[in-house]
């Protein structure tokens, strides 16, 4: 036969203050069934496992069992065991009288509820009577045995008695007049405060949150949350702009994302304007020792192969002196390059070597990138095949051939 009990419990709304349901595992909420004849240790099921029959060594589903759950009334209507536990557990929390916080914390019932409930229940129930006749009584004996005690009521003016006298050693140095003695209980507890200057200890604590709020803005302004991303686009940079980046990310701290990009180009220009006025230089130098030169030299066909000459060496293939004739003609002047499409691609030496091969900067690109490319191919190049490459003047596709074998763009076969 099976017996159904409903019996009165009171647990906590956590769940994990529970023990697990003994089939499933699941952790229990109200109701739940406990077996009446299992034990010592319960014996706990959810409904649905309960439902199931669930049976395990000693117990079978045909055991007595009980209800567990306090979702019933106890002392009134309207207040079940888990809200009376709750407003006990709020007034204490609390305090008793702040009955707006104890309704909030109770979020089931208003502040009128909660005061109402608590004041008629348990502080004006006559259950409770004896109780607290039981503690009066004990007042009244406790006050007729305390002989040495000096009883004031608080309308009686409280004995002064001055400083030293033996009425104020009898009274352990009490001052009435401030309510507390001359030598309290631990008397130098305030000294480690004397010294302590709130202002300076309260700026330290805001300082210390600017400094964390200013932190978090550099992480978000400058991207470095996702960091994968920052450096994809780092990788966009030159080597040199890379490593320029480790070297300043420490200053990005005290400029803005924008500014901080800024600067860093700035500085990857200002090296290239660097370079670029060395060369600048480096020509103007050249200028100058040509003029000197020319001021010495009264022969114009010697100063025109002389010319032709440092052309040559300077574009790095071998020097090949252009001679007058005797006829009067003369050999065609270095092609001037300026504004010609691709000059901008060109190294000082390639430019050098279109003006003396008078070779326009697209077509010697293009005749370059076909050298590679067969370069490449066959791992190697002869001057045979340069020229069945290149079906332009033998001698201008040796000069070509030669400059790039000196350069290091292609290897001989």
């Amino acid at each position: 036969m099976i017996t159904l009990v409903n019996k009165p419990h009171v647990s906590s709304d956590d769940p994990f203050d529970k023990p697990p349901c003994r089939g499933c595992s699941s952790y229990l909420v109200e109701p739940y069934i406990k077996c009446a004849e299992c034990g010592p240790s319960p014996f706990l099921l959810c409904l649905q496992c309960f439902t199931r029959g669930y049976e395990y060594k000693k117990h079978q589903s045909d055991h007595k069992y009980e209800i567990m759950t306090s979702d019933f009334p106890v002392l009134e209507p309207g207040w079940t065991v888990q809200e009376e536990m709750a407003l006990l557990e709020a007034v204490m929390d609390c305090g008793f009288g702040n009955w707006s916080d104890v309704a909030y914390q109770m979020r089931t019932k208003t502040k009128e509820e909660s005061e109402g409930h608590y004041m008629k229940n348990f502080i004006n129930n006559p259950l409770f009577s004896s109780t607290l006749l039981s503690l009066r009584q004990m007042e009244d004996h406790l006050s007729r045995t305390a002989d040495t005690a000096i009883p004031f009521k608080p309308t009686d003016d409280p004995p002064r008695p001055s400083f030293d006298s033996q009425l104020s050693r009898d009274m352990a140095g009490y001052m009435p007049a401030r309510a507390d003695f001359m030598e309290e209980f631990d008397n130098y507890a305030e000294w480690d405060l004397k010294d302590i200057n709130f202002v300076a200890v309260v700026d330290i604590y805001h300082s210390r949150l600017e400094e964390r709020q200013r932190r978090k803005k550099i992480i978000r302004d400058h991207g470095l949350i996702n960091l994968r991303k920052f450096q994809i686009l780092e990788r966009r940079y030159p080597k040199e702009v890379q490593d320029l980046y480790d070297v300043m990310r420490r200053f990005a701290r005290v400029v803005g994302p924008i500014e901080h990009d800024k600067f860093i180009e700035s500085h990857a220009c200002a090296k290239v304007y660097e370079r670029v006025k060395r060369i600048r230089e480096d020509e103007r130098r050249k200028r100058n020792m040509l003029c000197d030169i020319l001021q010495y030299i009264h022969d114009v066909r010697a100063c025109q192969q002389w010319l032709h000459k440092q052309a040559a060496i300077d574009a790095g293939i071998t020097p090949v002196v252009t001679t007058i004739t005797t006829s009067g003609r003369r050999s065609a002047p270095p092609l001037n390059l300026t504004g010609l499409p691709g000059t901008e691609k060109l190294n000082e030496r390639e430019k050098e070597l279109c003006q003396v091969v008078r070779l326009v900067p697209g077509a010697y690109l293009e005749y370059k990138q076909a050298l590679l490319n067969e370069c490449r191919r066959q791992g190697g190049l002869r001057l045979a095949q340069a020229r069945s490459l290149i079906e332009i003047d033998v001698n201008k596709t040796r000069k070509i051939y030669d400059f790039l074998i000196k350069e290091g763009y292609i290897n001989k076969a």
